[in-house]
């Protein structure tokens, strides 16, 4: 996958080879430093691993598109006043005055370009955490002590040299102990150890290598020494290069903390000798100036501090991760409302409640109608966005003393004390603030709520015990009053009372018949033909399912297709569906009864679309039976057309590749668009039954199945109408433009082997008997 970059900077390649060749390449240059002791070799070696590492640092940032860039910008400066202090130093400490500190007046301002860069690397990691504060000070201050008393303090006190020269001295020890800072600091906040990271340490290690062996020649007054002194900063320059050059570069920039963390053996190794430092050093202060035991006495009772502070802010630490725990234990991740957990627990408290008057405490059960159609076109993500939406409304909505709750994907509770005329005041506000308009994706959309109520009146205890209702009855019930809110229409509220446990447990019931009769193949599918308008012959036919069920009888699909849509039975029904049809058309086809142009049309619901393996399994169901994919007609809702780029969308796509048809049922009832038409894989439209009950009476409903024609024409669609009941229907629908119908003029969905009496190929029925008869069946 391409690695995205910054505006105005070229497309990396995400291969380390440029920052492994740079390395050769310095490498190269080191042995040649090593080998060759002389002068000009030796600084045209140096000059070339400084100035290739400072093009290195340049390009191999900007050539990846890290960030941030001002940073390393500082770093090229820093290399640059680096390399120009190194080469010249030679020539400066054979001058007399000032000209003496010209190297140090170029190195000096690279150590701050130097420390600012590797700052502002630190920056992208945000504020720094207190135990990455703490363990950095605690080095920082071992260091520090090693390098004043060791190293600073003896250079700064040589009297035989101008004191700016010896200020100098151990202002390099300073630089360095900063630089440790930094980089604890930096390693205890970056949680990805990549190559570039670990060059980028070990350039700045070997820069702290060089200057410590300055350090130590400068105690006894000297300036310069070996050449191989210098080694350490020449592979500064290629390590730092390497480190700019190789991919990894870009994990630089980005915050990647570490957690809080125990006192791992990583840690241990850069704190425990810090902590050891002050113990040491007393052997080599006991002979010194009272100054420098006060140093290092110092320095010993910070390091203790420090680390109480340390323990301190690791039980803090702990602390916090245990409110962060109890808190995701009790409330919603989404919303941040109390779950369920915490809702019951606030309803047994208000039940214990024994206020001076009477009042009462409500639960409302709302259930979003339609969330399954969003999560279902638009994806979870939309799903997510409206439920964060519509808590953040009740929340503002309603009143500050009300406790509102999510308890389930689509499901909120409130509980609220009032009277009753309160409680419907309440319930009208809370139907009104989620039926607001809310955009989705630049749609604008209405999503309503079914509320059930439940209620019991608190007071003094009745003589005898308490109350008995408790607070799982009480949401309970209210959770049953919802469920009477959506089968009276949804998108009102309805106050529970004793009866609608029947109704529950029938519900209750039919899914768990539903369920015994999916698993035992005791449905059945009835098949509705498809005509030709203008000849009457057989051109197809729609599978529709019918539940038989032993006890009740024939059971509506208006009836048990909601209850296995909120159950999640809809989809092994479907698949269920789509087998049996296929196996019926395979045997028509293989006896003759229907022609080879014959077509099998199926609904399929949203949910099955959103199954990525829908394709796969209709492929194998394809070969299993030995039919065409063009031979079947998978019919879909208007709703899953909305957005193009879900699952939904792929699914389709990968099915119209495969020669099936799609085509959209009851068009002009939901989301109709001329645009999602175009941006779908769809080969046709059926025509609502709703627009053609009117045809012959209606100049309106004429006017939209006209609209409708045209439309599908224009973008070569075919029409199907539905529910055609009489023949002027018939007539009506073919001067239109219509060519095909579906409706009980032709019959109502029969048995499969009825449909083959009346529907043999070849046979064709007329419209009226074939209605008298469609009135029989």
């Amino acid at each position: 996958m391409a690695r995205p970059t910054a505006p105005g900077t070229r497309r990396a390649t995400s291969s380390p080879l440029p920052a492994l060749a740079f390395l050769a390449f310095g490498v190269t240059a080191a042995v040649f430093y090593i080998a060759v002791d002389t002068p000009l070799v030796n600084a045209l070696a140096f000059a070339v691993a400084g100035i290739g590492g400072t093009v290195a640092v340049v390009a191999g940032p900007r050539w990846h598109g890290a960030q941030p860039r001002f940073a390393w910008r500082l770093l090229a400066i820093a290399c640059v006043l680096f390399l120009t202090g190194a080469l010249g130093r030679p020539w400066a400490v054979e001058q007399d005055g000032w000209p003496a500190l010209a190297a140090d007046a170029a190195t000096v301002p690279g150590y701050l370009f130097m420390l600012l860069g590797l700052a502002g690397l630190l920056r992208t990691r945000g504020r720094l955490p207190s135990h990455a504060v703490i363990d950095g000070l605690i080095v920082f201050i071992g260091a520090a002590l090693c390098s004043v008393l060791l190293l600073a303090v003896p250079a700064g006190s040589i009297a035989d040299r101008p004191a700016l020269v010896s200020a100098l001295a151990a202002l390099y020890p300073i630089f360095d102990v900063i630089l440790v800072l930094v980089l604890v600091s930096l390693a205890f906040t970056t949680a990805a150890r990549r190559p570039s990271y670990l060059l980028l340490v070990a350039s700045m290690g070997s820069l702290l290598i060089g200057d410590v062996l300055y350090a130590i020649i400068g105690v006894s007054g000297q300036l310069t020494g070996s050449r191989l002194l210098d080694l350490p900063f020449l592979l500064g320059f290629l390590l730092i290069g390497a480190a700019a050059l190789h991919p990894s570069v870009v994990e630089l920039g980005r915050a990647a903390r570490l957690p809080v963390q125990a006192w791992s053996w990583q840690r241990l190794l850069l704190i425990g000798p810090a902590l050891a430092v002050p113990f040491l050093l007393t052997i080599f202060v006991s002979g010194r100036s009272m100054a420098d035991r006060v140093v290092l006495g110092v320095g010993g009772a910070a390091m203790v501090v420090l680390m109480m502070l340390r323990a301190v802010s690791a039980v803090q630490g702990y602390a916090a991760a245990q409110r962060r725990y109890e808190h995701r234990a009790t409330h919603d991740p989404l919303t941040g409302l109390p779950n369920r957990l915490m809702l019951a627990a606030e309803v047994r408290r208000l039940l214990t409640v024994r206020p001076p008057q009477p009042t009462w405490i409500w639960v409302f059960f709302l259930d979003l109608d339609g969330f399954k159609l969003v999560n279902d076109s638009w994806g979870h993500h939309a799903g997510d966005q409206l439920i964060a939406e519509v808590a953040g409304r009740l929340r503002a909505a309603l009143p500050t003393a009300a406790t509102v709750a999510r308890v389930g994907g689509d499901e909120f509770v409130v509980v609220h004390l009032g009277s009753r005329s309160e409680a419907i005041a309440l319930a009208d506000q809370i139907i009104d603030c989620v039926n607001e308009p809310l955009q989705i994706r630049q749609v604008e959309a209405v999503i309503t709520a079914s509320v059930g109520i439940a209620g019991t009146q608190l007071g003094p205890l009745p003589d005898g015990g308490g109350p008995p209702v408790t607070a799982d009855a009480l949401l309970r019930d209210a959770d049953t009053a919802m469920y009477q809110a959506k089968a009276d229409g949804r998108g009102r509220w309805v106050m529970f009372d004793a009866s609608m446990h029947e109704r529950v447990r029938e519900r209750v019931d039919i899914e768990q018949a539903l369920r015994a009769a999916l698993n035992q193949d005791d449905l059945r599918l009835a098949y509705q033909p498809i005509v030709d308008l203008e000849s009457g012959s057989l051109i197809g036919a729609e599978a529709l399912l019918r539940w038989n069920h032993p006890e009740r009888g024939a059971v509506s699909p208006a009836v048990f297709i909601p209850i296995a849509e909120d159950t999640g039975l809809i989809a092994p029904i479907g698949r269920w569906v789509l087998d049996h049809s296929l196996r019926q058309l395979s045997q028509w086809r293989a006896d003759g009864t229907v022609s080879a142009d014959f077509w099998m049309s199926v609904n399929v619901s949203p949910r099955q679309l959103r199954d990525a393996g829908l394709a796969r399994a209709l492929d194998d169901a394809l070969a299993r039976y030995d039919v065409p994919a063009a031979a079947v007609v998978l019919e879909i809702t208007e709703s899953v057309m909305i957005d193009p780029t879900s699952v939904i969308g792929q699914v389709l796509s990968e099915l119209r590749q495969r020669g099936i048809r799609i085509v959209v049922d009851d068009f002009g009832t939901g989301f109709s668009a001329l645009g999602y038409l175009r941006s779908h894989p769809v080969t046709g439209v059926k025509v609502d039954r709703a627009f053609v009950a009117g045809l012959g009476t209606s100049a309106k409903d004429e006017e939209i199945v006209r609209a409708v024609v045209a439309m599908s024409s224009a973008l070569h669609l075919t029409v199907v109408a539905e529910g055609v009941e009489t023949p002027l229907q018939q007539g009506v629908l073919a001067v239109l433009g219509v060519v095909f119908g579906q409706g009980e003029l032709w019959g109502e969905p029969v048995e499969p082997a009825v449909f083959v009496q009346r529907w043999a190929m070849g046979r064709q029925v007329p419209a009226e008997s074939a209605q008298v008869r469609g009135g029989n069946s």
